[in-house]
């Protein structure tokens, strides 16, 4: 028995959970994402909220309420004019019946001939007034009684069949139902409207500055230049804002340190390899010294790489770049490294970026392609978010397993990829690093080629 109750309890909340889960990825889906609509909606939600309560409790006990007085005391009116009526001798003077109803009671009153009373009249969708109305009057009146709350604008008219005649009373509608009600409906609703112009106002000034700190974040990452962010908005909104100052800052000068540092160490280096050569020069032509200036072509090949490679962001300012241009230009080199090349770009071709570094990245991926392939084909692609561009080649490839550590700086492959074609094994990490600094990645895959397929892929 307790196993039994313990499984059903286990079942209802397995329900709920999933019911949970349910209602909560239905919230998240139907709800908005930025924070300037979920601001919003906290402000109005609230507010909605509130106006509801407010105008239901004030419908129902003012509004009805009055409305049930008001409606009960033109009965008792109605009444008495019926009593007066009966009580008046049979050759009823109906000129005095009317004064004293008009003169005490503010009801004008018609005597007519004997008739059958009106159909009942349509009734209207919502009128606390007809239901009122027509409930007192019955608790007043035996009668038969036809009441129409919808003909006139400003008048109730109540026919009531008499033994020997029909009364028509004509009251005022202000007197049976509280006419006023509506300002305070107005006042509320243009209040309403009021503060949430303000509250739109106040939370778009706020939010702005929190936007203005992620574009001058994604420009930033993306290599741009960030010239006229200044902190605004709130306290934490400033600290924020200071902060990312403080960091693009220690990041710039890092940068340049590295740049003077790297500048004194190419400077060196080459000073170094131009003495050797110079020396080869003088020893005169042989097996010996062609070995050795074959090393030092060699060393002075894989020196440019390695500090290509450290410079990594030399400080070059992001402009517009015709990319249809470049990927033309890099076909071309590839045609003369002995490749068969192709190129294609579609899309505007003028691109937000840094042109030579991005040159650079699609340059080692294209030199990588000619290495090992004897077909390579370059495509570009530009829409309203991104900028693709793709290498293919019908070489050996790169199996899936490795596509990640190729880009493991000084790795290079033997299988596939031989040692054999040379390289310092810093093309692709290169490449790699040029592509996140722009905010993008270089992505490997199979090429319809048969081969490799590296895709560059930028936003703009």
């Amino acid at each position: 028995m307790m196993e039994a109750s313990l499984s059903g309890l286990r079942s209802v909340g397995a329900f709920l959970r999933e019911a949970n889960d349910r209602f909560a990825a239905w919230f998240n889906r139907v709800t908005p994402k930025g924070l300037y609509p979920r601001s919003l909606l906290i402000i109005i939600t609230p507010m909605v909220l509130l106006q509801s309560v407010v105008a239901f409790v004030f419908m129902e006990r003012h509004y009805n309420t009055v409305t049930r007085r008001l409606s009960a005391a033109v009965s008792q009116d109605i009444s008495a004019v019926v009593s007066m009526y009966e009580a008046l001798p049979r050759d009823k003077d109906f000129a005095t019946l009317r004064r004293i109803a008009w003169r005490n009671l503010r009801l004008n009153v018609d005597v007519l001939p004997p008739q059958p009373l009106p159909p009942p009249g349509p009734k209207p969708f919502f009128s606390i007034l007809d239901s009122a109305l027509s409930r007192e009057i019955g608790r007043r009146v035996t009668q038969p009684v036809w009441i129409d709350t919808v003909g006139r604008s400003n008048l109730i008219e109540v026919r009531i069949k008499m033994p020997d005649a029909v009364l028509r009373i004509f009251a005022q509608r202000n007197a049976a139902y509280a006419s006023n009600s509506h300002i305070f409906l107005l006042w509320m609703v243009g209040t309403s409207l009021v503060l949430l112009t303000v509250a739109i106002l106040f939370l778009r000034n706020q939010i702005r500055p929190i936007e203005n700190l992620a574009d001058a974040a994604e420009a930033f990452g993306k290599g741009r230049d960030v010239e006229n962010f200044r902190p605004r908005g709130a306290r934490e909104v400033r600290r924020a804002a200071v902060a990312f100052l403080e960091m693009k800052r220690r990041i710039e000068r890092q940068i340049e340190q590295r740049t003077a540092m790297l500048a004194g160490v190419s400077h060196d280096m080459r000073t170094i390899l131009t003495r050797f050569k110079l020396e080869l020069a003088f020893l005169g032509d042989g097996p010996e010294t062609e070995a050795l200036k074959k090393d030092v072509d060699e060393l002075q090949g894989m020196l440019e790489a390695y500090l290509a490679f450290a410079r990594g962001d030399p400080g070059e300012q992001a402009s517009l770049t015709d990319m249809a241009q470049v990927i033309e230009d890099l076909r071309a080199n590839a045609e003369r490294d002995g490749a068969r090349a192709m190129a294609s770009f579609m899309g505007p071709p003028l691109v937000q970026v840094k042109a030579e570094q991005l040159k650079r990245c699609i340059g080692n991926l294209v030199s990588n392609a000619v290495r090992y392939a004897k077909g390579v084909e370059i495509t570009g692609t530009r829409d309203a978010r991104w900028l693709i561009v793709t290498v293919d080649d019908d070489g050996p490839g790169i199996p899936e397993e490795m596509r990640d550590e190729v880009f493991r700086p000084f790795l290079r492959l033997d299988d596939a990829r031989n040692q054999d074609a040379g390289g310092s094994g810093l093309g692709l990490s290169i490449a790699r690093d040029i592509a996140r600094a722009h905010g993008g990645d270089v992505i490997l895959a199979d090429s319809p080629l048969g081969g490799l397929r590296a895709t560059v892929r930028l936003p703009v």
